[in-house]
């Protein structure tokens, strides 16, 4: 179960294009970046994610979403038009990963920590801007 700390209210966030839009209330401050396989596959890079309530969620616009199972615990949410990736959520919890790339207002996020470290791409250093966890 996530915890939440710091709490921002009221947010919006969409994929590229439009097809996909939502609002979204008291999400976690903090964003954790995954390094693992899977994320960068799907992410073109790494995975950097905020947290909320998935009852916390509005989708304003959902012309474009599709959920693609990318394991058997959990989903990816992702815009059909654009590609863009925008969430990812584990099947059995109440809550959701927003990236952090599209959400309007990123100015009260930061950085929390890193995960899934070693499976990290060989193309660029170790972080060091926040704990780092190896593993999950």
């Amino acid at each position: 179960m996530w915890q939440m700390t710091g709490k921002i209210r009221l947010t919006k966030g969409r994929c590229e294009c439009g097809a996909v839009a939502f609002e979204v209330t008291h999400i976690r401050e903090t964003v954790t970046v995954c390094h693992c396989s899977q994320c960068r596959r799907t992410s073109g890079h790494l995975w950097a994610s905020t947290h909320a309530r998935f009852d916390d969620l509005t989708f304003t616009q959902d012309a474009g979403l599709h959920w693609y199972a990318s394991s058997e615990t959990a989903k990816r949410g992702f815009c059909t038009r654009c590609g863009s990736s925008l969430f990812y959520r584990m099947n059995d919890e109440s809550g959701i990963g927003i990236a952090a790339g599209c959400l309007d207002d990123t100015s009260a996020l930061r950085i929390g920590k890193h995960i899934f470290v070693a499976d990290k791409g060989d193309y660029y250093a170790r972080p060091g801007d926040a704990d780092v966890f190896e593993a999950g």
